[in-house]
């Protein structure tokens, strides 16, 4: 069973000061960085944000079904387009998540019945935008959009999450710092070690 990729690109980045998405990366920002990843895992990559803000991209990009309400929004705008009943949904702000985790979680949905496999990292954290969801989540999502519970990790705790440890932290890009560190681990001009799959 093929999963579809998707990838969250609508937030307001307060905190960085700045979009995310359109951080320096390895390919040219950070969103194609995250965005190969997802294609490489699952052959296919769909942005969630803002169609005019992506234009210039050749990933196609839907927008959310309701804007402002966060990056539960943007996981029913996934569930709601999808073709496919797995779903790997990943935020923007992750460029370092090595491609075979992510394939780890495509293969462990598609023999598990849980609706929703997450990633928990080295220490301990869970992180409910590096995860696969289920089509079938779609009514839960917008129960708890109607009712402004956008809490992610209370919807991974009522649709009953099974997790896959990788064995290393997952940086967040949250803040200048956050990427002023991520960056200075980066090679320049170079491009991510893995192949990307077209």
């Amino acid at each position: 069973m093929q999963a579809a990729g998707y990838v969250l690109v609508g937030g307001n980045s307060s905190r960085m000061g700045r979009d995310k998405a359109f951080l320096p990366g390895q390919f040219r920002y950070v969103v194609d960085d995250v965005a190969e990843s997802v294609k490489a895992a699952t052959g296919n990559v769909t942005l969630i944000g803002n169609p005019d803000r992506f234009r210039e991209f050749h990933y196609p990009c839907i927008p959310d079904l309701r804007p402002g309400l966060g990056p539960l929004s943007g996981v029913e705008a996934a569930l709601a387009g999808t073709n496919s009943d797995l779903n790997l949904v990943l935020a923007c702000d992750m460029p370092a998540l090595d491609v075979d985790h992510l394939r780890l979680l495509v293969g462990k949905a598609q023999t598990s019945l849980s609706k929703c496999i997450a990633t928990k990292d080295v220490t301990g954290r869970i992180h409910p935008l590096c995860a696969v969801y289920r089509r079938d989540c779609l009514p839960v999502i917008q129960c708890r959009l109607d009712k402004k519970r956008l809490s992610l990790m209370g919807l991974l705790d009522e649709v009953g999450t099974e997790y896959v440890r990788v064995q290393s932290a997952i940086e967040n890009l949250n803040t200048p710092e956050d990427w002023a560190r991520w960056s200075s681990k980066q090679p320049k001009n170079t491009r991510m070690a893995w192949q990307i799959q077209t």
